[in-house]
């Protein structure tokens, strides 16, 4: 640990009001379990606390580098939500972007531009004959690309924790960006995924369960490094009930039958194997949701562009089967609940 990544920690661990995390994260867990009655759940803390000094601004290029600017870039993000108040749970993640997995199907890592300061991405291997060697080649091993950074960051944060006992606490390490089962295909395959699920429907599932057996080995290894907390675990600040949170982005471009077929199965094996969990997805969810909902072990959603679906649909597969939302953007839940939509006490919102 360098001497700026000491004193940054120091000031988090001095700043941390233990009753009041517990407070917030008793409120989280009521939450989760279903108890919160009071229309949309947004919860603060009532003491914020600044820090005794500007902490250093990390790009994420400086981070992908160096494990101390990780933890000073992610224990920052902790920083800011005590100094503003936040009803965010704080937490860190190893944070290397979308292409963990994938990289380990042979796709060209792109780090963008400094100036961006945005996390990497991969080239696709849009070529259905790489894609065939993939599946012929079965599951890799679970080596290469950022598997060791991963993991070493990982065993980082739990050693930073061990030293400072309210950051052990009250700071959650919340598993890697492992995306879900489809979205890690569209990765490695590219968009043209999309004409071979009608074309090569059978290519496209091999593809899915060598992936899926890559995600559920990759996340043994992570669980030996850093194990899930009981029964609630953070995700982007936001508490949830179960172990994972699954992305499934691309499910926006596929029909409810195809959903069924080329993501529901294989969503619904990680959630058995680890617990149960989240659902994030970005864009349009409201074709699909049904089927979503029906699935075992989903305790809440995560979506990002709720102007592209209809809430309605959405509350009456999610709330309304005890499924909560989570990260909601406050207007949109502030406009349901004004026009008389019980949501029953399962709609996080953050402030703004």
């Amino acid at each position: 640990m360098n001497d700026v990544l000491r004193k940054c920690l120091d000031d988090l661990e001095a700043r941390i009001d233990a009753p009041q995390e517990e407070q917030l994260e008793r409120e989280w867990t009521d939450f989760g379990q279903g108890l919160y009655q009071n229309g949309v759940f947004m919860p603060r803390r009532s003491r914020p606390a600044a820090p005794a000094f500007e902490w250093p601004k990390v790009s994420v290029n400086a981070a992908l580098a160096d494990k101390d600017a990780m933890a000073i870039q992610q224990y920052g993000q902790c920083s800011q939500m005590l100094e503003t108040g936040s009803g965010y749970v704080m937490s860190v993640r190893c944070n290397f972007g979308t292409s963990i997995i994938p990289l380990l199907f042979g796709v060209e890592l792109f780090v963008m531009d400094e100036e961006l300061d945005t996390l990497p991405t991969s080239w696709p291997l849009n070529d259905v004959d790489a894609i065939k060697r993939l599946v012929d080649a079965g599951v890799p091993e679970i080596k290469g690309g950022y598997t060791e950074p991963v993991l070493e960051m990982g065993a980082y944060y739990a050693a930073l924790a061990a030293q400072y006992p309210k950051i052990g606490r009250f700071v959650h390490i919340y598993h890697p960006d492992f995306q879900g089962p489809m979205d890690i295909c569209e990765v490695v395959w590219g968009s043209t995924i999309f004409y071979a699920i009608y074309d090569q429907p059978d290519l496209v599932q091999a593809l899915l369960e060598i992936v899926t057996e890559t995600y559920v080995r990759f996340m043994r290894a992570w669980l030996e490094v850093v194990p899930f907390e009981e029964g609630f675990n953070a995700h982007w600040g936001l508490l949830h009930r179960g172990n994972i949170m699954l992305r499934d982005d691309s499910a926006m471009n596929l029909s409810p039958d195809m959903f069924d077929q080329f993501i529901r199965p294989y969503d619904q094996r990680l959630l058995d194997e680890f617990g149960g969990g989240a659902i994030h997805f970005c864009g349009k969810g409201d074709h699909y949701i049904e089927r979503l909902s029906q699935m075992d072990q989903v305790y809440a959603i995560n979506m990002s562009q709720p102007e592209y679906n209809d809430m309605e649909t959405i509350y009456r597969h999610t709330v309304d089967k005890g499924i909560s939302i989570i990260g909601l953007r406050p207007e949109t839940a502030q406009a349901s609940a004004a026009e008389g939509r019980d949501l029953h006490g399962r709609v996080h919102a953050a402030w703004q």
